[in-house]
């Protein structure tokens, strides 16, 4: 059970919003490497187009809250915000959040999202964070789910071809397709490339929501897939994942998994309210739910690999 925060915890909570509008100013401005290795207010706001007195009062901010390091009148990067700024295609995606999210009292009011376009903005911002997050937990991917013995894959919905990458790096003897829309597959193909997998990591126009995926695989990978549907479509997408394999085959499910009263965990009872500001219908689900939905659609073994993990997995 989450411990009841105290009212100075909430009224911290209720102006979290500015740090976050600070950071993200800083990443729409392009500010963490305008700085360099040390540079002034006026040096900066050149750089990046901007009025010097409202540049410094930024940069300040963000002296003020451990971003950067004031020295004098110059301002450089801590290291992790030099990280974070070579991460700023994938941070750009947490910027398009930020409209999505200004919507909630009227998405609560009307029960679903006014956001029209792909999710949380560009194409191109929401891809890079999923890759982002992806590298993050390839490995554990990798663990958790097992490549061993694995000769094709399809990964669902799946964006970068992150995981599909790693498990082909894994695995040698391992083919890979990526199913995904139009718009995604250059991006996909590029880290491919990237790679050096061209010739056994493929991709192919599809959408997850209704297209057929073909039959045969020995693994199917739906990551970060889930929480964009209802409960209907989870229902009929996972039924064409485990027609999609073969006898012994696994659907792979990765979600952030409520807990069966759903008020926690945090990050997942927050991400629910993501769906409900961004999609017409998605949501995030407990392990119940999931498990019901693998055996209605014939898995005979169904598994949540470690305690609390991210990932169900279900045998046919």
């Amino acid at each position: 059970m989450t411990e009841s925060r105290t009212l100075p915890d909430l009224l911290q909570a209720m102006r979290g919003f500015q740090e976050s509008r600070v950071l993200l100013t800083a990443m729409e401005l392009d500010i963490l490497p305008a700085c360099g290795a040390g540079a002034n207010a006026d040096a900066v706001a050149a750089v990046i187009g901007c009025d010097p007195r409202a540049t410094g009062m930024l940069l300040n901010t963000l002296a003020s809250m451990g971003v950067l390091v004031k020295e004098g009148e110059r301002f450089r990067c801590t290291e992790a915000a030099a990280a974070l700024g070579r991460e700023r295609a994938g941070m750009l995606h947490m910027a398009n959040l930020w409209d999505t999210w200004s919507s909630l009292t009227g998405c609560v009011r009307t029960g679903t999202t006014a956001r029209t376009g792909p999710p949380g903005g560009k194409v191109e911002h929401f891809i890079a964070a999923m890759h982002a997050r992806a590298r993050t937990v390839a490995g554990d991917a990798l663990r958790v789910v097992g490549h061993r013995g694995v000769r094709r894959l399809l990964d669902v919905g799946g964006g970068p071809a992150t995981f599909a990458i790693a498990f082909a790096q894994a695995e040698p003897g391992l083919r890979a397709e990526v199913l995904d829309l139009g718009p995604v597959l250059p991006i996909a193909r590029e880290h491919i490339r990237e790679a050096g997998l061209e010739d056994r990591v493929s991709v192919r126009e599809g959408d997850l929501r209704s297209d057929p995926f073909g039959e045969g695989y020995d693994l199917v990978l739906v990551s970060a897939i889930c929480h964009m549907l209802g409960e209907d479509q989870n229902r009929d997408l996972l039924a064409r994942c485990a027609r999609a394999l073969a006898p012994g085959g696994r659907v792979a499910i990765r979600e952030f998994i409520l807990d069966p009263d759903r008020a926690g965990p945090p990050t997942a009872a927050m991400f629910a309210l993501n769906m409900l500001v961004g999609t017409p219908g998605g949501n995030t689900y407990t392990e119940a739910k999931y498990r019901s939905w693998l055996a209605q659609a014939g898995c005979s073994r169904i598994s949540r690999p470690e305690p609390a993990g991210d990932w169900i997995i279900g045998t046919r």
